[in-house]
């Protein structure tokens, strides 16, 4: 059963006060799975999360604060890593949320029915509410097949009686035409049944001025918006009581000898809150080139969209998380409507422009002080200095610089014949790959296309790590790999040169300040 619907606050919602459980107002700047991990169990009480979608494509983006570019890949290397990289994620959103709450999984064709068998095992196929069908543009052009133009959005509760606010959609005009009539008034009426379907013992079962509804398989059911409406929603009146007063007010439709009819409820199209929305939502548009809300990034979400979802699954005051939050169109939602929220990104920049968003659109101060009170908010993690990565373990540096480069770390730390970790571009696709003798299909596996990330915490790295690093490339038959460092002496940077053009293979010398600063792209040029 779920809760009954909380009224929205009218104009600028209070700050409230934070949640004694977690930190609120507050956007984490790192990899998801380890602030989740944090969290405290059933903290949260809606969680919306748009991550990565397994679809091959590249986005460069401008960002309209610092014009600064940064590339945007989707870099899992097959609809199996990307599973792989989603369900501990998924896991940990499932144990952080109440049970009392709302869980919206956002995605695209690539990979939706694979998501939707992980989200079944982690939530339960009963807890399986929807699957939101959101029409994000009218055409798209796919040759040789039906043009894509919709995301699924995929609604599970962690219960039976999680929170529920139903929202309305305005009726069409044929529905208007069909449903409705002129009266004298010239005002759109309709008449509804005053019935529902089953025999009940109780009064609502029993005749009222001569019409019995058992004889019909029916019983009395007055809507409760109608009761609400005409303040006859005590429950010390009777079926039949509730019906007088409606007669009374010339609400009930009856023949000529004044027996009422059992469809004869007379209601106005202006009393109505419109149609309750449904799974198919084509009334949203996308983020389009001109709207006044684009800011530039690739997968921006319309403003709109998260706040339908928003308030249908919380109440004002509830906790709302996103841990893909991007440019942060849910937190903003989320602050406008009055809800606490969290969010959580792993891009740097991303974090930048949400918070800039947070202070030029809901007028929030990004404040220490404030946000102790309940009314900034504050950032956290943003990545460290070049001297504070000089001082941590080596270990920690070289996952902090493959993970900034969207790549995957060793899980063994010895023995790792001179590669840290892997980069899987977005032209690795399932089907290019071949699955070798004895193994499982080639769409369950990596592909075979990666390129290698070697990390060196040295000051300058010298010509002798680049030749080392020549042979891991030829060793593994790699056309780009990628060596980080905090700087490079001219004989490295003249090496990885000439090894280019003898060979074909490029070396990628990236410095820390490079990562630090995102002036950065991973992908083939």
């Amino acid at each position: 059963m779920a809760k009954k619907p909380v009224s929205e606050p009218k104009g600028a919602p209070a700050a409230g006060k934070p949640s004694s459980l977690v930190d609120t107002r507050v956007i984490y700047c790192g990899d998801n799975l380890d602030q989740l991990k944090k969290l405290p169990n059933e903290c949260v009480d809606l969680i919306y999360i748009d991550p990565p979608f397994n679809s091959n494509r590249n986005y460069e983006v401008f960002w309209g604060e610092t014009k600064e570019k940064r590339a945007f890949e989707d870099r899992h290397a097959s609809t199996a890593a990307y599973i792989d990289f989603m369900r501990p994620r998924c896991i940990e959103l499932a144990r952080v949320l109440k049970k009392t709450g709302s869980f919206y999984y956002h995605c695209d064709w690539h990979a939706s029915h694979y998501v939707k068998v992980m989200l079944d095992q982690i939530f339960g196929e009963n807890q399986f509410r929807n699957e939101i069908i959101w029409k994000r543009t009218s055409s798209h052009n796919d040759p040789k097949g039906y043009g894509n133009i919709h995301d699924s959005i995929f609604f599970y509760t962690k219960s039976k009686t999680h929170t529920w606010n139903v929202q309305y959609t305005p009726y069409t005009q044929d529905y208007i035409d069909a449903e409705f009539r002129k009266d004298d008034d010239g005002e759109f009426v309709k008449y509804e049944n005053l019935t529902g379907p089953g025999v009940t013992k109780g009064p609502s079962g029993q005749p009222w001025r001569g019409v019995d509804p058992s004889k019909s398989g029916r019983h009395w059911a007055i809507p409760e918006r109608v009761l609400k409406q005409f303040g006859i929603d005590d429950p010390q009146l009777s079926t039949q009581e509730k019906l007088e007063k409606l007669l009374e007010v010339g609400r009930i439709k009856t023949t000529a000898d004044g027996t009422p009819l059992m469809r004869g409820l007379k209601t106005y199209l202006n009393e109505l809150p419109g149609m309750p929305l449904q799974t198919v939502w084509t009334d949203i548009p996308k983020v389009g080139n001109t709207a006044k809300e684009r800011l530039g990034y690739p997968t921006q979400k319309p403003l709109t969209l998260l706040d339908r979802i928003i308030k249908a699954s919380s109440n004002p005051n509830d906790i709302v998380l996103d841990a893909f939050c991007g440019c942060g169109t849910a937190l903003v939602a989320a602050e406008n409507l009055g809800r606490q929220w969290i969010g959580i990104d792993i891009s740097p920049t991303a974090c930048r422009v949400m918070a800039k968003r947070l202070r030029d659109v809901c007028h929030m101060k990004e404040d220490e002080e404030l946000w102790r009170i309940g009314r900034g908010f504050v950032v956290r993690d943003l990545p460290w200095s070049e001297e504070q990565l000089r001082k941590i373990p080596p270990f920690e540096f070289e996952n902090w610089a493959v993970i900034a480069l969207g790549g995957i770390p060793n899980k063994a730390q010895v023995g790792d014949m001179g590669i840290d970790g892997r980069i899987f571009p977005v032209s690795s696709l399932p089907e290019k790959c071949e699955a070798k003798k004895g193994e499982t299909p080639a769409f369950t596996e990596f592909m075979d296309l990666w390129y290698p990330i070697q990390v060196k915490q040295k000051d300058k790295v010298g010509r002798p790590d680049i030749d080392s690093f020549e042979a891991v490339m030829i060793r593994e038959d790699r056309k780009i790999g990628y060596v980080v460092a905090f700087d490079f002496t001219g004989d490295a940077r003249f090496e990885a040169d000439r090894f280019m053009r003898k060979t074909g293979r490029e070396i990628r010398l990236l410095s820390v300040q490079d990562i630090l600063d995102e002036h950065i792209s991973v992908q083939p040029r």
